[in-house]
């Protein structure tokens, strides 16, 4: 298999394009999915990625080999390690990258039981790890504004470890639209609101809104808010990072769905 050592290969410019710019990545509706892990979750709910690069000294590690074997439909391209690395979004790149499709979300003709409303999250890694929490809680659906980081950058989806690929991520969603559509009860979280999470009922049909890391829920998206809860914390701690706020809630409320069976 001839192994890619140019930077003037125009699959290496693509891939570098898209390693490197969030725009690139909008633009053209793709995404660049880093390690093992993600592309075998990607194959397992979508197929075959558009591309599929590996390190041309990693081809005959045995995970890699195996992922090959079990999936003889995808037909890597090996790119030198220099200019694998050049791609690569972390210390020690795991040895394979792949071109997919970013899918394309539709509202869902069942109101769901229960969804996420995300306003303003721009750290990559906040919003993986909620929509990551969301998965493992059984949550299909979840909605970005137009003011949150790309769901499907390199970060993002190396926080997300897999959760794109089980969820449905709806971007730039009006989120005042949304909660009518939705129609139940929709939660936020107010580091001074009266009602604790732990005293309320969460199992129903509940939309849990989320704010930015800085400034939190804006006046509008508050007013959207059919419920305003705390997070009950001990010691001087005025609020938690909103990743682990919206997993303390998710939970929360599979608590309380469990105890009801």
């Amino acid at each position: 298999m001839t192994i890619i050592t140019s930077r003037e290969n125009a699959l290496y410019k693509r891939l570098r394009r898209l390693a490197t710019s969030s725009h690139e990545r909008r633009k053209s509706g793709k995404a660049l999915l880093d390690g093992l892990h993600l592309v075998a979750a990607y194959c397992a709910r979508f197929g075959v990625p558009e591309s599929v690069v590996i390190d041309a000294s990693r081809h005959d590690d045995h995970e890699i080999s195996d992922f090959l074997s079990a999936n003889p439909q995808v037909e890597p391209v090996l790119f030198a390690t220099s200019l694998f690395q050049d791609l690569a979004q972390v210390a020690h790149p795991a040895g394979m990258l792949a071109i997919c499709t970013v899918p394309q979300s539709r509202i869902p003709r069942a109101v769901p039981e229960c969804c996420v409303l995300l306003e303003g999250i721009q750290d990559p890694g906040n919003l993986g790890s909620i929509l990551r929490s969301a998965a493992a809680a059984g949550i299909a659906d979840v909605f970005l504004d137009a003011g949150c980081a790309f769901a499907w950058s390199p970060k993002t989806l190396r926080a997300g470890m897999g959760a794109h690929f089980l969820l449905t991520i709806h971007e730039s969603a009006g989120l005042a639209a949304t909660a009518r559509w939705f129609g139940g009860d929709i939660v936020a979280t107010l580091p001074r609101a009266t009602s604790s999470l732990y005293d309320i009922d969460v199992s129903g049909r509940v939309a849990w809104l989320f704010g930015s890391e800085g400034a939190g829920l804006s006046p509008e998206a508050q007013a959207i808010a059919t419920r305003s809860v705390a997070i009950p914390m001990v010691g001087t701690s005025e609020s938690l990072n909103v990743a682990a706020a919206a997993a303390v809630c998710f939970f929360e409320r599979q608590r309380q769905r469990d105890q009801r069976t």
